[in-house]
């Protein structure tokens, strides 16, 4: 795990955005698609506004999220609503969004269909994860239900549903191995609290605090 320390978040956003631009972009130069794995949340918002302008043959990249509520589109909490809104804009409008939410009313029936869908994305090229101050990642969650299966770095399963306590609707997330097969990995969070909650969950299980299933190789961007 490596520490990239900002002055402030604007400076962090840009030059993550940037960063991330850079990765994508040496993809392309040898492989005909690259794939981007993105949360949703609040943070990720202004990272999105620099990212979306970068001069990226975008036709070329497909983005999925880290997970998803279980909710349509139009739903204020939708996940695919902030990507469609903040990073499928200008010129990453080109960009191939590939959204877990199918209608179903839930995520069981359809799961297999959307994991086909997204199989040969994978393994991920450039992946951004954002941490909560519970010390989940994703909706990797502590004590949720879903959780160890959804840990399990053996499975070749990429989607897992995810109910958690104190979670209106019920999830979906990429599991852990799926996500530590990116082949570039950055985690994202502002404040002291949240860096203090990442020290402390390098300690942990990943049953207690899920973010350590994903730290091995990861470069973490802070800012106070």
């Amino acid at each position: 795990m490596k520490f990239v320390d900002y002055q402030d978040d604007e400076i962090l956003a840009m030059d993550l955005a940037n960063k991330l631009a850079g990765e994508l972009e040496n993809v392309l130069l040898h492989e005909e698609r690259a794939s981007l794995v993105v949360p949703g949340g609040t943070t990720p918002g202004p990272i999105f506004d620099s990212l979306c302008a970068a001069d990226l043959d975008w036709a070329r990249v497909d983005v999925m999220l880290s997970d998803e509520r279980w909710l349509p589109e139009v739903h204020v909490r939708s996940n695919a609503k902030l990507i469609r809104e903040r990073l499928l804009q200008g010129r990453a409008a080109k960009a191939v969004f590939h959204p877990f939410y199918t209608g179903a009313a839930t995520p069981d029936a359809t799961l297999a269909e959307v994991e086909a869908n997204i199989l040969p994305c994978l393994p991920i090229s450039v992946l951004l994860l954002g941490m909560g101050n519970d010390m989940h990642t994703a909706s990797l969650f502590p004590r949720s239900n879903g959780l160890e299966a959804a840990l399990d770095m053996q499975t070749k399963t990429i989607l897992a549903p995810i109910t958690a306590e104190g979670q209106p609707e019920v999830r979906v997330t990429m599991t852990a191995n799926t996500l530590n097969g990116a082949l570039a990995k950055h985690l994202v969070i502002i404040g002291a609290e949240k860096r203090n909650a990442l020290e402390r969950a390098a300690t942990l299980p990943a049953e207690k605090a899920p973010v350590n299933a994903v730290l091995d190789g990861m470069t973490v961007h802070w800012a106070p």
